[in-house]
């Protein structure tokens, strides 16, 4: 068994999908890189960006896959069995139409909610037990079936100062994962921003 912790955003790669909603996951492995002095590099073994750093005496690695959302497994899976991580100990963070834009709410496993990226890892790990921290992006209006141009959309100028601070509040609520373990984490962070 692995010490090695595995965080994986999910989103879209390529310039198109950048800061969009569906990107979510992106968005937050780039700010916890960022605060971790952990620089991207390419995989290609993997199809994923990987990042690694040591927070708090504890080995992590960092990975946005490459393969585009709908297939996230395919680079989740190959690196869980590589470095022998435990589903236990893989966050995935994902974006969620359903929570209200400013809601971050962190499971220890469930079903993927119609969520592509989440299907293709369940799917790749053979298991719904992996933890997965949700962020809110909210749907555009009630009732509306097809999201895709909203999530595929990019915030709006008045979501931003909300967007950041869900961004560092999911950022401190992934350090406690590591740190003090989940029932913690949700415990501290899981809810709104406001």
């Amino acid at each position: 068994m692995s010490a090695l912790s595995l965080i994986v955003g999910l989103g879209n790669p390529g310039s198109e999908y950048q800061d969009t909603r569906h990107n979510a996951g992106f968005m937050l492995a780039d700010a916890l890189a960022k605060s971790w002095g952990a620089g991207w590099r390419l995989e290609r073994k993997f199809f994923a960006m990987v990042a690694e750093a040591t927070v708090g005496g504890r080995r992590v690695l960092l990975c946005k896959p490459q393969t585009y959302m709908n297939a996230s497994g395919e680079a989740v899976g190959p690196l869980v069995r590589f470095h022998r991580v435990e589903p236990d100990r893989v966050l995935v963070l994902v974006d969620d139409a359903d929570l209200t834009l400013g809601v971050v709410r962190l499971r220890p496993e469930g079903s993927p909610g119609g969520h592509h990226g989440l299907e293709s890892v369940e799917q790749h790990l053979g298991t719904r037990g992996y933890p997965r921290l949700k962020l809110g992006i909210a749907r555009p209006m009630q009732g509306v079936r097809d999201i895709t141009g909203h999530v595929l959309g990019r915030f709006a100028a008045d979501e931003r100062e909300v967007w950041q601070r869900v961004l560092e509040r999911a950022g401190r609520q992934s350090e406690t994962w590591l740190a003090d373990g989940i029932s913690r984490a949700m415990s501290l962070y899981n809810g709104s921003v406001a």
